[in-house]
């Protein structure tokens, strides 16, 4: 069977975690949810999906995010920590089965582990997202009821109709959005739960958000033990921090889990990030505020340069009088022609930039050492075909200044931190 969506760009926004129902009690009788991530992503893909969930009388102990390393071997290599996840889950919920999702390359992650018929006897039913075709539906036998959900408009990968699986093609949705949007939530929802009815969604009606997440290397998601998260409030007009002692310290444990810890709802904060290993400078995140519960708040942390991620990021500058700053759209791409990203004032979705083919989910912003900002791609960047791009642009770090991000009619300010002393910053739009 196959259907095709039109979608809008405002239905396929994030969902503001407010649409948890305040007060709501979960179903512990529904099928747990597992949830796979693609190349160079991770859990939190997934946090408006959640959300979305969670709204529908979904407990938190049945809504998973599975992270593992795209950059390390391929699904292959993934297959026996997936089990031993579901395994875990199962024990845990004493469910019998669960639901299993897979985007991009979590798709591929997904049909690999589905391959083995004991392993495919443990899920339910099975949603393939954005990812690659295939010969039928999931399983040895092809057994698993599967539903693959494709975009016209993902230039990332092709997709087309799987024989026997429900086929869901949508319009409008980048390679990201597919993953993240409404529109998929809801073709998921009605799969995973023939017959039932919505719930009505409730905004939260407390002043505090309770927010928690998980700090982890970019690419290969190695989590960071032990490493310190330092919330700061901030003025929301300068991104400057409100007081120099952190509103809180929280530690990472030996998974990378930190959390939970309330926030203000509508406050804007950064979250600045220190590992403790030698030659490794902090990373500061900036958020927009908290609307509702968010457990999916994850601060990645730079890899070394031993790792195919750290190599890439090996350019990145330490010097003391400019700042390095990343730019990282959380739930849909920057595209030249439907979206508008600046920084200072100074246009990054051109043509030339954000082509609708390249899907940029991540803009690296640093100076190539003439002290000139000419918007033009690093050179080191032009091997990513897709998601990550860097940009000749130059923020002096004195003196104190705030440098301005819109993305689409919304505003970061974030303080342009020396990058020899403090790393660098991550303005995060959800």
């Amino acid at each position: 069977m196959s259907i095709i969506l039109p979608v809008l760009l405002l239905s396929a926004a994030f969902v503001p975690a407010s649409a948890i129902p305040g007060g709501q009690r979960c179903d512990p009788a529904l099928i747990p949810i597992v949830f796979v991530h693609g190349f160079l992503a991770s859990g939190d893909t997934y946090a408006g999906q959640v959300v979305r969930f969670s709204s529908q009388g979904y407990c938190a102990s049945h809504l998973h995010v599975f992270d593992w390393n795209t950059l390390g071997g391929g699904p292959k290599a993934a297959i026996g920590k997936l089990d031993e996840r579901i395994n875990q889950i199962l024990a845990r919920t004493k469910s019998q089965k669960v639901h299993l999702v897979g985007h991009s390359a979590g798709g591929g992650l997904g049909y690999a582990y589905l391959a083995d018929s004991a392993r495919a006897q443990k899920v339910a039913r099975y949603v393939h997202i954005g990812s690659g075709p295939q010969p039928g539906s999931a399983g040895a036998k092809g057994e698993v009821p599967t539903l693959n959900i494709y975009s016209e408009d993902d230039l990332v990968v092709k997709g087309k109709d799987i024989p026997g699986a429900t086929n869901v093609q949508m319009k409008g949705l980048d390679h990201y959005q597919v993953a993240t949007s409404g529109a998929t939530f809801d073709v998921m929802f009605d799969f995973f739960n023939p017959g039932r009815s919505r719930l009505a969604v409730k905004g939260e009606k407390a002043k505090n958000a309770g927010i928690s997440g998980r700090v982890l290397t970019l690419g290969e998601n190695t989590p960071q033990a032990g490493a310190k998260v330092q919330v700061y409030a901030l003025d929301p007009t300068s991104g400057f921090r409100k007081q120099q002692q952190p509103d809180v310290v929280l530690t990472a444990d030996s998974a990378g889990y930190w959390g939970p810890w309330s926030a203000k709802r509508g406050t804007f904060y950064e979250f600045c990030v220190e590992t403790g290993k030698a030659g490794e400078l902090p990373v500061h995140y900036y958020r927009e505020p908290f609307q509702g519960t968010n457990s999916l708040v994850y601060l990645r942390t730079l890899p070394g340069a031993g790792s195919p991620a750290g190599l890439l990021l090996a350019a990145l500058p330490r010097k003391d009088d400019q700042s390095v700053l990343a730019v990282f759209s959380s739930s849909r791409a920057v595209i030249h022609g439907r979206d508008s990203l600046s920084a200072n004032g100074q246009d990054l979705s051109s043509s030339a930039l954000c082509p609708a083919a390249k899907t940029v989910i991540a803009m690296f912003l640093y100076d190539n050492g003439d002290g000139q900002t000419t918007l033009a791609p690093h050179n080191n960047f032009q091997v990513m075909r897709s998601f990550l791009t860097g940009v000749d642009w130059f923020a002096p770090a004195a003196p104190p200044a705030s440098l301005r991000l819109r993305l689409n009619g919304r505003t970061l300010n974030v303080p342009n931190w020396s990058a020899a002393k403090s790393g660098v910053s991550v303005a995060v739009f959800e």
